[in-house]
């Protein structure tokens, strides 16, 4: 089932949703100061390529002060944006009967998509005993 959903995913947004970040990851990556920014990009167009069968969990080790500084730099720079696209998309996969449980899954992306430091992407059947996932499709 996750592989029909993930393929049905990927036709109706989601190569458009990796492909933002990919083209986010590598406008970061351009400048140096802002490499972490790309590879956390880069993190997350995985994730937004093929959602289901994964999680997202807190980092183990927590986040910290330059986490918290990173996500608000992210969020003002990429990752309003990149939830306007999200938003944008779920709106385009309601309008299906199909489509719908794929807009809220994209929907439950957006918190990760605005402040992914300090957060891990996981496949759901990793998961360590006793971690219970953020959000997980």
């Amino acid at each position: 089932m996750r592989t029909l959903l993930n393929i049905i995913w990927l036709v109706t947004g989601g190569i458009w949703l990796a492909l933002g970040y990919v083209l986010f990851g590598i406008v970061a990556c351009v400048f140096i100061v802002t490499i972490p920014a790309g590879v956390a990009s880069f993190r997350m167009a995985r994730y937004a390529f093929w959602p289901f069968g994964r999680a997202v969990v807190e980092r183990p080790g927590g986040s910290g002060v330059m986490s918290g500084v990173s996500n608000v730099v992210w969020f003002l720079v990429a990752g309003l944006w990149l939830a306007v696209g999200h938003v944008s998309t779920a709106a385009a996969q309601f309008v299906t009967i199909v489509g719908i449980p794929l807009a809220i899954a994209n929907l439950k992306m957006i918190p990760v998509t605005c402040f992914p430091f300090g957060k891990q992407i996981v496949d759901s059947d990793q998961l360590p005993p006793g971690v219970r996932p953020l959000h997980s499709l």
